[in-house]
C-alpha cells in the first residue's frame, strides 16, 4: 500500500507569490485527525477558486491544498464508527480552509466531520452536490420553516446559473415551487428552463436605483447567492411575510437598505452557514437529499474533471465562466 499520493498544492512562491499545481505528498504530511479517507472525488467551489489563488481571506497559511468537499472510502480509523473501505463524504467544517482539502488523492480529518455516504448515492453524485447542494437545501429548508410553499408565489434564485443557484432552481421546481431565475448569462436562458425555471430574467432586473424602502412587491420567497445591492433589491421586493435565503457575498458584503422590509412586510432574512452546520442537522440533509429531495438528472448540471485539469476550471469560476457544478476526480482513472 503506497503512503505517498497526488494532491493540488498552493505554495509559497519568490517575492510575496504563490505557485500552485500537482505536488507529490506523504501520509506523514497529513495533518492531524482520526480517519484516513482515499478520496474518490472532490469539487470546485468559489471559496475553492480563492484557496487556489491563496487568498489570506481563505487560507490561514502555506502550504495548501483546497477543495472544501470530499468523498471516498475510509483508508485508516481510530474511530469505531468508521471501517476501512466504508464509503463516506465530508464537506465544511476547516477542510480545504483551515486544513489541508479534498483536491488530494487522500486525506486526514477528524472523525466528527465525517458523514457516512447515505444509501443508494454514490461518492459522484456526493460530489455533485457538495456544499452547493448541501446549502441550496439548507436554503429550501429555510423558505419551509417559514411555512412557505408552491402558494406562497413565485421565488427568485439569484446567481441561478452558479452551484447553488442551479441546484436551488432544480430542487425548488421539483417540490412544485415556480421558480425565477436571475442571471449573467441569458444566453444560458434555455438551459435554466430545462432544469425547472419558469421563467429567467437579467441580473440587472435585481439592480434598482430607488432610495425607497420598499419596492413593488414580486418575490414570495427568494435564494440569494449573490449578495450585496441584489440581496437588497430582493428583500425590497419580497411580499409579506415571506423569507429570502442569503448563502453568498460575492456582489457584496453590505447591505445598504432600512428595516422597513422586516418591521412592515414582516420578512424574514435566513442566514445560510454550511461550513458549521451542527452534526445531525448534517446527516439529516445529506439523508434527505439521498431519499425524498433526491435531485434528478443531476448529471445535467455537472462536469468531471481530473485533477490534473483543476487549474483551468479555477481561472474559469473566477471570470464567472462556469455553469453548473464542476466534479473533480481525484483519483486516477482505472489503468492510469
Amino acid at each position: 500500500m503506497s503512503h505517498t499520493f497526488r494532491a493540488f498544492v498552493v505554495q509559497p512562491g519568490e517575492n510575496g507569490l504563490h505557485r500552485a499545481g500537482l505536488a507529490d505528498l506523504s501520509e506523514d504530511q497529513l495533518p492531524a485527525g482520526e480517519v484516513t479517507i482515499d478520496v474518490a472525488y472532490s469539487s470546485v467551489n468559489y471559496k475553492d477558486a480563492l484557496a487556489a489563488q491563496a487568498h489570506p481571506g481563505v487560507v490561514r497559511k502555506l502550504p495548501h491544498v483546497p477543495g472544501i468537499d470530499a468523498a471516498g472510502t475510509v483508508r485508516t480509523s481510530s474511530d469505531s464508527r468508521y471501517q476501512p473501505g466504508m464509503p463516506v463524504l465530508v464537506t465544511g467544517y476547516e477542510l480545504g480552509s483551515g486544513q489541508w482539502g479534498g483536491w488530494s488523492e487522500r486525506i486526514r480529518v477528524p472523525a466528527d466531520w465525517v458523514v457516512p455516504l447515505p444509501t443508494g448515492m454514490s461518492t459522484l453524485e456526493a460530489m455533485a452536490l457538495g456544499t452547493a447542494g448541501f446549502t441550496a437545501a439548507q436554503c429550501v429548508l429555510a423558505l419551509q420553516r417559514c411555512e412557505l410553499g408552491p402558494e406562497a408565489g413565485e421565488v427568485i434564485v439569484t446567481g441561478a446559473s452558479g452551484g447553488v443557484g442551479s441546484i436551488a432552481v432544480k430542487l425548488l421546481s421539483q417540490l412544485g415551487y415556480s421558480v425565477v431565475a436571475s442571471t449573467g448569462k441569458l444566453d444560458e436562458a434555455g438551459r435554466l428552463v430545462a432544469w425547472g425555471a419558469k421563467r429567467v430574467i437579467d441580473r440587472n432586473d435585481l439592480e434598482s436605483s430607488s432610495t425607497k424602502p420598499l419596492l413593488s412587491a414580486r418575490w414570495g420567497a427568494g435564494v440569494d447567492t449573490v449578495g450585496g445591492s441584489t440581496l437588497t433589491t430582493v428583500l425590497r421586493e419580497t411580499k409579506p411575510y415571506g423569507c429570502v435565503a442569503a448563502c453568498g457575498l460575492v456582489a457584496g458584503t453590505e447591505l445598504q437598505m432600512t428595516v422597513h422590509p422586516f418591521l412592515l412586510r414582516g420578512i424574514t432574512l435566513a442566514g445560510i452557514a454550511s461550513a458549521g452546520c451542527p452534526y445531525e442537522k448534517r446527516l439529516a440533509i445529506w439523508n434527505l437529499l439521498a431519499s425524498t429531495w433526491r435531485v434528478k438528472d443531476l448529471s445535467e448540471l455537472t462536469t468531471v474533471v481530473p485533477l490534473a485539469n483543476v487549474r483551468e476550471v479555477v481561472t474559469k469560476i473566477l471570470r464567472g465562466q462556469m455553469l453548473g457544478r464542476t466534479v473533480v476526480q481525484v483519483a486516477p482513472a482505472a489503468g492510469a
